[in-house]
């Protein structure tokens, strides 16, 4: 197996990356939302939860 970030192999300690800085740079990514996941639509990319029903219309 190789690191995602630098194509290395990996360290058992740090798996799936070869080194902390690798694994130091992917949580990086994920903190600056580097990392995206498209939705659909615009009301999936929201929550991708239903919306709530209105109390008043029971």
């Amino acid at each position: 197996m190789t690191c995602p970030i630098c194509g290395k192999p990996t360290a058992t300690e740090y798996r799936p990356f070869c080194s902390r800085r690798c694994a130091d740079v992917d949580l990086g990514r994920w903190l600056t939302e580097s990392y995206r996941i498209t939705a659909d639509s615009e009301d999936e990319a929201e929550d991708g939860l239903p919306e709530p029903e209105d109390p008043k219309a029971h």
